[in-house]
């Protein structure tokens, strides 16, 4: 029908909810044509289910693939690592597609913050322990940007960072 499977999920109680995105996204008709076609799918397939529930990924949309992350690239996303690096797992930032098959997100220099001692604060060093690696910022001091390099199989999961314009 030309939308694209986002998610399908099987909940409590026979719920099947099933998430569509298109690239000129998805109003409430699409939801609807969708749901229809799958009713008449499911009973033929003979599938067992209570409810169906057809919807938009959300403003926070999962990006599962290697082609949600080159559609989004340019976009604000935040990514949680399967592994600790420099001490943390979650990141938010600009997506960027690399050269080499990977994936980059420019984020804000979070260790320029972080070890720079305050009042009463010491320094702290933290090891990297995954394969994901920064690259060093550009420019210097706090606020300096530096980008979080990738592989699809080191991320536990991505979203879209909500954007609401009224």
């Amino acid at each position: 029908m030309g939308y694209e499977l986002v998610e399908l999920e099987l909940a409590a109680r026979g719920l099947l909810r099933v998430f569509i995105d298109a690239p000129a996204g998805i109003r409430m008709e699409d939801c609807e044509k969708v749901s229809h076609q799958l009713s008449h799918v499911l009973t033929v397939e003979d599938v067992d289910y209570e409810r169906l529930e057809v919807s938009s990924p959300g403003l926070d949309r999962p990006l599962k693939k290697a082609a949600d992350f080159v559609r989004f690239a340019g976009e604000e996303v935040t990514v949680r690592l399967k592994r600790p690096l420099e001490g943390r797992r979650n990141f938010e930032g600009v997506l960027t597609v690399e050269t080499d098959g990977r994936f980059g997100l420019e984020l804000i220099d979070e260790a320029a913050r972080i070890g720079v001692p305050g009042k009463g604060q010491a320094a702290r060093r933290v090891p990297r322990t995954a394969p994901a690696k920064p690259v060093p910022a550009q420019g210097a001091g706090p606020g300096a940007t530096r980008k979080l390099v990738f592989a699809l199989d080191e991320i536990d999961r991505a979203r879209l960072v909500p954007k609401v314009k009224f």
